[in-house]
């Protein structure tokens, strides 16, 4: 249904805007929510979905994923359309960036697109209702496969303290989480990725993974941590952040993040607005990063892939590059759903 609707939607949808027409999209996913249809959908997409996918699960991090392509965080920062996002057939799904506290994020407008250039510029700034109503969300969603919960810290929050907030997401989010993804390379909260410099993330690191093994214990559940990083940083900063998840025996590993280079952008609407750039310019950006950690982690940590996937072919070349799997956002804004079925199919024959 939203495949072949979508191309219809897509026209009226642009003419508004960016941040308008989000809330829209996540208001109608709502809506088949409450009404039962995401049910069906979420059973046919389910069905057509595994005809292309390997008959045994694609087992990473402990996890059994029933398909190598997951929605990347951000499109749904609260947690309020879990089952319907869940009808579109991702294997896997990413919630959040959620903070302690509720924040409004940075001042709007903070959304803008370049169609030129099949890309986004977001300085969201982190806008959420909290962890608690987060939590509220995913325990009412009947969505049961793996759902990984970003978690970051509030805007207010000095970087010195960054980790009390990074431990109280972490604490409070860890029973409901299949994974949790420690987001320290959001270019739109002020020093953020500082934290991924070594010693920052070292003592970060150090914090969570001892919290982690008290709550693996208090709960009897292990809940693997990954990190996800930014496409801007240098060989050097890559290599000397690979030995530290290494050192730290970290789960997993997101590349990429927004960028802030404006070069694939230059002289286009909007091309100076403040923010990440998502999409198309972030292909290479992001493929490079994950071939250079992948030559640092070789299989010890894996690789989730995200960054301008707007093909199956984009999403074979993140898999060549070193990726297990990949995340989708910006590419399902600009393609619709039928781009993640497209990738599930290119995926087979590399998962199998």
């Amino acid at each position: 249904m939203f495949d072949t609707l979508y191309p219809w939607l897509r026209k009226p949808l642009f003419c508004l805007d960016p941040e308008r027409a989000h809330d829209l999209t996540l208001s109608a996913l709502r809506l088949t929510e409450r009404t039962g249809l995401s049910r069906c959908l979420f059973k046919a997409s389910t069905s057509l979905s595994t005809q292309h996918t390997p008959a045994s699960p694609i087992r990473l991090m402990g996890l059994d994923f029933t398909n190598p392509v997951g929605l990347a965080a951000g499109l749904d920062k609260d947690g309020v359309c879990i089952d319907g996002l869940a009808a579109l057939g991702f294997g896997f799904l990413e919630i959040g960036t959620v903070t302690p506290q509720p924040q409004p994020g940075n001042p709007s407008p903070r959304l803008f697109r370049l169609p030129q250039a099949h890309a986004l510029i977001n300085r969201m700034g982190f806008n959420n209702a909290g962890v608690e109503n987060l939590l509220h969300h995913v325990r009412a969603a009947r969505f049961k496969g793996i759902l990984g919960i970003n978690i970051g810290k509030n805007a207010n929050t000095p970087l010195e303290r960054a980790a009390e907030d990074y431990l109280y997401g972490l604490e409070q989010v860890y029973r409901d989480a299949s994974y949790i993804t420690i987001n320290i390379s959001s270019p739109n909260t002020s020093g953020l990725r500082m934290l991924q410099e070594d010693n920052n993330l070292d003592a970060l690191l150090h914090a969570l993974t001892e919290k982690r093994a008290r709550l693996a214990d208090q709960y009897g559940k292990y809940t693997p941590l990954v990190v996800k990083i930014s496409p801007d940083m240098n060989s050097d900063e890559i290599k000397a952040l690979c030995a530290t998840l290494l050192r730290h025996r970290l789960d997993g590993l997101i590349a990429s993040n927004t960028t802030v280079d404006r070069a694939a952008v230059a002289g286009l609407p909007h091309a100076q607005e403040a923010g990440g750039v998502s999409g198309r310019p972030v292909f290479e950006k992001s493929n490079a990063t994950i071939r250079q950690c992948y030559a640092e982690l070789g299989d010890a940590i894996p690789i989730i892939g995200v960054g301008g996937i707007f093909s199956a072919a984009d999403a074979r070349a993140k898999i060549e590059a070193g990726a297990k799997l990949i995340q989708i956002y910006t590419g399902l804004i600009y393609q619709g759903p039928t781009l993640v079925k497209e990738c599930i199919h290119a995926l087979q024959p590399l998962q199998a």
